[in-house]
């Protein structure tokens, strides 16, 4: 993983420059510290408390992962690992084999020479990573529909391009601490 993020860091900043890629990165800072001082602000049951990342498969080793993705320097594996510590539970959220796939798009545009290459080939995989993402999240919403039980709470990291509450069993109501994202047209369960 550690390739692949120097090539994102290498394309992002030869897109939008070095400034504004440090802008980015602050803001993203920023974003984790909000998100983790309202969660941990939270007078919750943490024993009840069912935690859901986005990028953890289900695997066996999710608490190993999150471990060495906290100790990378990871905000919201960092938080897991907090959550963890006052009772929650770690869940694997993920399909491997999809997550797999994820990275296998990735690593194809940022393997590009410049980020005209990257953009060109972005393009061609558009629907491909469109696709991939709606089954992204229902996989996820229907990993969350089978392990959260009557009377827990599950808490879910996930970033801004998912939209699984359409594919949420109704009995599960959700709430968004910092915001609600806005999916427009995005398919119904």
């Amino acid at each position: 993983m550690g390739g692949l993020a120097r090539s994102v860091r290498r394309l992002a900043v030869g897109k939008l420059g070095r400034e504004a890629w440090k802008r980015n990165v602050d803001v993203i800072g920023q974003l984790w510290a909000d998100i983790r001082r309202t969660v941990e602000g939270w007078d919750i049951p943490w024993e009840k408390v069912r935690l859901y990342q986005d990028g953890l498969p289900l695997c066996g080793r999710e608490e190993e992962i999150a471990r060495d993705l906290a100790r990378a320097g990871s905000p919201n594996h960092q938080l897991l690992l907090s959550l963890m510590s006052k009772g929650a539970t770690l869940m694997g959220t993920e399909s491997g084999e999809l997550i797999v796939e994820e990275y296998r798009l990735a690593q194809a545009i940022l393997a590009a020479k410049d980020p005209e290459e990257a953009a060109r080939i972005e393009a061609q995989h558009k629907a491909r990573r469109r696709s991939l993402i709606v089954r992204r999240d229902r996989f996820i919403a229907g990993r969350i529909n089978k392990s959260l039980r009557a009377g827990e709470i599950g808490l879910l990291f996930l970033g801004l391009l998912h939209s699984i509450e359409p594919h949420l069993a109704k009995d599960i109501r959700v709430t968004y601490p910092i915001y609600k994202p806005h999916h427009p047209r995005r398919g119904t369960r």
